[in-house]
Order: C-alpha cells, then structure tokens, then sequence
C-alpha cells in the first residue's frame, strides 16, 4: 500500500477551509448536530467567523426567535464561544500538523467517503498520524471491538481473527483499549497487514498510555487517527462518540466479547444503524463477559461468526472473499428501543442528558475544579454548567469542596 510522503519533522500546509475546519474541531465537540447542519450549508471558514464574532453562522446577528431550533443553535454557539480563549491561532495550529500528524477533511484526496454515510455526524476533519493511507486501509477493512476486560479466551479469539483477516488482506479497525481491541490490533501487526486505531483524545499523547509501544508500533505498520486535535485528553464521553467512527470506516464490525453494559455495544448499534453487517462471537453461556454478544445475536439480529472466514462470507457479495460488500449495501436490522430505568430511582451516568454528561466527564479524577474551568473543558456556557452542575449534585455524582466541586466517592 503506498504511503503519503512522510512530514516527520516538517510543518504542513493547510488551506484556508482546513484551518478553519481544524479550528472547529479545538471549539465543538465531534457529533455536534448544530455544527453538523451547519457546515452542510456554510463553509467551515464562514462558521468560524460567525462564531468569533457572536453571530448565527448563515443567519446573522442573534434575532431573539423563540423556535426550538433557533434556541438550539443559540445554545450550541454558547457552547462553542465558551471554548474561544484556548483557541490556538493558525500558526499554532498549523503547528500541530509536524513529526508525522496531519489533518484530512471531507474532499481532500485522504478522506474515507464512508464517513459521509454517518451525514450530519460525520467529523469535521481527522488528525491522523501514521504513514498508511487511510481511504485505501478502509476499502478491505473489519472493525473489531470488545471488551476492556477480556477473558484469555476472548483475547486469543480476538487474535486469531485479526490475524487471519490479515494474512487474507484484510484491514483491522479498532479502538486501542486494554482487552479485545489490543488483541485486535496485535494480531494484524503479527502478519504485518494494516491496522488503525481510533482513539477519544489527541494522536499526540493517545490512551492509554501504557499502549505508548502498541500506537507507536500501529502508526508505523497503520494508523492512529482522532477526531480531537493534538493536546486533547480522553473523556468518558469521547470514548461513546468515536464509536461511531470505528463502525462507519469498516465494511463491518464483529464483537468478539462484550458484556451487557460494554461501550462495544454502542459501536454495535453504530454499526447497525448504518446498515453495515453486524458480527458477534459466541463465548460460554455461563460467561458474562460474553452476555452481550449473545444478546445481539438474540435480538438484534447480529450474524454468530467463529472465524476469519465467517466474516469473510459475511462482507463478501455472492460468497466471493476478494471482492467486499460495498459501503452502501443495507442490512436491516431492527433494534430494540432501551429499556426505561426506574423511575424512582437516580439516572446512571448512560442516562444523562447530553450537557450533564459532557459536565460530568470534565471533571478532574482527583481535586476540585471551579465552575468556569468546568465549563471551558466542557464546552458549555455558564448557565448551562450551572443547571448541570445542580442536577449532578442532587443525583449524587458530584459534591462541594473547598475549590469549587468534585466527584463523590461511593
């Protein structure tokens, strides 16, 4: 596979419309459906100066209109002003792109077009570091994903999988966690066949940390590719919303082990909704790592798979393992709609309102942080961290201290 020119140890050039694009990407969090319908009708440089100066990109000065979407966008630029201080200035940003990172955005020669199908949700651009090229990585690729605490059983299978779908030319998707997606990730090295791994944080500094051997050794052989730029720092959050990332880049995505409340199934449902073909390995009945994988295989129609061959009957039209499934085949696949918590009983950190969780996941692990720092890390005004930060209290994920606020302990 050819390799874009290597930039290790020089500075990129990014045009006007790719700094403004790396830019949003410092200002809004990805997945953001305001600044997704923005940007499918205004040029990321026009959304940029809008922003800036405190105006409805497309619209104009703020009109004081009462309708649910105006509010919304309201709202949002609130979210996204409240992050401008740390905003880099375009050299800075420009910067960033050196020692192997660089940024592709949507209709540059370097973009994976599966991404468009996530619509409104696809990323604003992508930082990447790596000497493999990424639209080609994902054009035979498999995402496989599972649990963070992964039985020995599930590693090997997880290995072995990878590594068979390697030698047969096909590309591993991950996410660089402990547990399955490592075995993942390891099992395409070992057969020297591209791997990406996707991560919630800055490809400068990725997480885990004690991974730092296994991503140098993927940008090397692949990929790390990110959606927050260089500096960022994972977030509970993050790690649900590049989900759908790893399910739109593959021709379909297998979960090799995964337990009832494993993120795994949020990619799962990633995948499914875009019609791509879901995968699950069996693991023992008694197993609850496994209780996930049985249940989407139960309910949602998920495809039970052993093997690397499985797979490939599953990507491949009319049981030809050299050609995959295109992009845009439909598999429908109905899901079932969550079941509601306790009414009386206080929401778990899934079932928090979008603010709250983004609030929530701001937070430092250790200390106390003031309400202006909560709210620049979380990219919400101050009035919006000031209702979540009442909510959170009174459902107990959060108490006063001496600086400000901190995480309750159980």
């Amino acid at each position: 596979m050819a390799a874009p020119p290597s930039q290790a140890g020089r500075t990129a050039r990014l045009g006007e419309q790719s700094l403004a694009r790396a830019a949003l990407t410092y200002l809004a969090e990805p997945g953001d459906p305001a600044l997704g319908a923005l940007l499918e009708i205004c040029e990321p440089g026009e959304v940029l100066a809008a922003i800036k100066a405190d105006m409805l990109p497309g619209i104009g000065p703020r009109c004081g209109d009462s309708t649910a979407s105006s509010k919304a966008l309201d709202r949002a630029l609130d979210h996204w002003r409240a992050r401008l201080p740390g905003l880099p200035d375009d050299a800075d940003i420009t910067a960033a792109c050196r020692d192997g990172i660089r940024l592709v955005c949507p209709q540059d020669p370097q973009w994976p077009e599966r991404l468009d199908e996530l619509g409104q949700g696809r990323p604003y651009a992508l930082w990447l570091r790596g000497r493999a090229d990424l639209p080609s990585a994902c054009l035979r690729s498999v995402s496989v994903v599972g649990s963070r605490a992964a039985t020995g059983y599930g590693a090997h299978v997880a290995g072995e999988i990878a590594a068979d779908l390697g030698e047969r030319g096909w590309a591993i998707v991950s996410g660089g966690a402990y547990g399955i997606d490592a075995a993942a990730h390891r099992g395409a090295l070992i057969t020297n066949a591209t791997t990406v791994a996707v991560l919630a944080c800055g490809v400068d500094h990725p997480y885990p940390a004690g991974h730092a051997d296994l991503f140098a050794d993927i940008a090397a052989a692949g990929l790390v590719i990110s959606e927050w730029p260089p500096g960022r720092h994972s977030a509970r959050l993050r790690f649900l919303v590049r989900n759908r990332v790893i399910a739109a880049l593959s021709c379909g995505t297998v979960i090799v082990e995964a337990g009832e409340r494993s993120g795994a199934l949020n990619t799962a449902r990633h995948a499914a909704n875009l019609g791509r073909p879901l995968m699950a390995v069996p693991g023992p009945v008694t197993s609850r790592q496994s209780a996930g994988c049985h249940r989407i295989i139960r309910e949602w129609g998920a495809t039970c798979v052993t093997c690397a061959a499985d797979i490939i009957e599953m990507l491949s039209p009319l049981g030809d393992p050299d050609i995959p499934a295109s992009a845009g085949g439909q598999w429908p696949m109905a899901l079932p709609t969550r079941r509601p918590a306790d009414p009386g009983s206080p929401p778990s950190r899934d079932e928090l309102d979008p603010d709250s969780a983004r609030v929530l996941d701001a937070f430092p692990a250790r200390g106390g942080a003031g309400q202006s720092t909560i709210a620049v890390e979380a990219g919400v005004d101050p009035d919006t961290v000031l209702r979540c930060l009442g909510l959170l209290a009174g459902y107990g994920f959060i108490e006063r201290c001496d600086r400000g606020w901190r995480l309750r302990r159980p």
